[in-house]
């Protein structure tokens, strides 16, 4: 699994706006399609909140690729 660093400079990042950041999907449409499919998991655990909000330490996995924010 591929792992990446997000760090941000706010309190926190919504799910789908972190996807589409990390460029895991094209569009916010994209992302709710995934999210609500049940294929994207936060801190281990399947998220289907696409406005889930994800602050530093949280991880997001999609697809073979793991995303920590920081």
């Amino acid at each position: 699994m591929k792992t990446d660093r997000i760090k941000i400079d706010s309190e926190y990042i919504k799910l789908q706006d972190l996807m589409k950041f990390c460029g895991l999907v094209g569009t916010g449409g994209e992302a709710k399609i995934v999210i609500q499919n049940g294929e994207v998991k936060v801190n281990g655990e399947v998220c289907t909140m696409r406005g889930k909000k994800l602050r530093a330490g949280d991880k997001v996995e999609f697809d073979g690729t793991e995303i920590i924010v920081e």
